[in-house]
């Protein structure tokens, strides 16, 4: 699976209701490294997941990212409502909607670093 198709495809609730769009995509370092290379490899860590717009937050979602003030205000504003998926939340990926298990938790998209 290429990260390009994921990005803005619907999620679906469990029930197959949607629930939004995919925005972005996180990603965290594992502590094992590959093979080929000896370096850490990148593991999917959750979906952003966009009630209101598809497309990415284009770093605004850091919390000290506040400058230009305008473009960011109106980043965040668009992407109000947006929360993180944990992948382990994710039931299953069709090629035409994301979905997700019926206990799956909502998460500040915020990054404080």
């Amino acid at each position: 699976m290429l990260l390009s198709d994921l990005l803005e495809l619907p999620v679906h609730d469990h029930e197959g209701e949607r629930i939004g769009w995919v925005s972005d995509v996180r990603f965290r370092v594992s502590d094992n490294p590959t093979a080929t290379d000896g370096l850490p490899s990148p593991v999917v860590a959750g979906l952003l997941v966009s009630p209101h717009r598809r497309g990415s937050y284009l770093g605004f979602e850091r919390t000290n990212v506040r400058a230009p003030m305008l473009l960011a205000r109106w980043i965040r504003w668009r992407h109000r409502g947006t929360y993180l998926v944990r992948w382990t939340d994710v039931d299953h990926v069709d090629e035409d909607a994301v979905v997700l298990n019926p206990r799956y938790r909502r998460h500040t998209p915020l990054l404080t670093r």
